[in-house]
């Protein structure tokens, strides 16, 4: 199976094709760091099995998933990502991806998903359908916006920039803009003015 990796980490990519590669029939193909690179590489080269961390720089996991599904709708996907949100976790399972694999997940299940996946099955590690199943018995819980959002929101209105808002909250700037997409997408907004009218409109901050 020719497997092609993302993810912005480089330590992480090696250490997923060094695993990946003790199995004879996985043929890791091409390493990306960015989504963008890994399109490049998609459109000229034949891809059986994408997995791709959700949090990228520029185009996010999401929409590269979108993407490679239209420019090459055989290429499988599984999702390794550490975002656990109930509410982007069933957004992307939305978009018929084949697995979901949480980065904290032992590397057994992110092989498990292979295989499942070289089945023509579905595979959601354990965490994944933890999470699934209580959303599903406590939807109250699913808010809008996380704890974590709704921080960065204030911080937003405050007009604060990424790396006040990284250095306010010990986070990376990275995570700060994976965040700040997010609140744009999940209130369905494209300017800071709409953001904030929409924020306060819903008591949101």
């Amino acid at each position: 199976m020719k497997v092609f990796l993302v993810d912005d980490h480089a330590i992480l990519l090696d250490g997923i094709k060094s695993l990946l590669e003790k199995d004879t029939s996985i043929h890791v193909v091409g390493l990306a760091s960015t989504a963008e690179n890994a399109l490049e590489f998609i459109k000229n080269n034949e891809v059986e099995l994408l997995i791709t961390d959700y949090n990228l720089p520029g185009i996010d996991g999401l929409a590269l998933v979108r993407i490679v599904k239209k420019i090459s709708p055989l290429t499988k996907i599984i999702i390794l990502s550490m975002h656990d949100e109930a509410h982007l976790v069933k957004e992307i399972l939305k978009e018929d991806i084949q697995g979901y694999v949480l980065k904290n997940d032992s590397h057994k299940e992110l092989i498990q998903a292979i295989s499942a996946v070289k089945e023509n099955k579905i595979y959601l590690s354990n965490d994944i359908n933890r999470i699934i199943i209580n959303s599903l018995q406590f939807p109250q819980e699913e808010r809008m916006l996380t704890d974590r959002e709704r921080e960065i929101l204030k911080l937003i209105a405050k007009e604060y920039s990424n790396k006040e808002i990284a250095e306010q909250l010990f986070i990376s700037e990275r995570t700060v803009e994976t965040h700040r997409k997010n609140i744009f997408r999940k209130t369905k907004t494209n300017s800071l003015v709409g953001l904030i009218k929409f924020a306060y409109g819903n008591n949101l901050i």
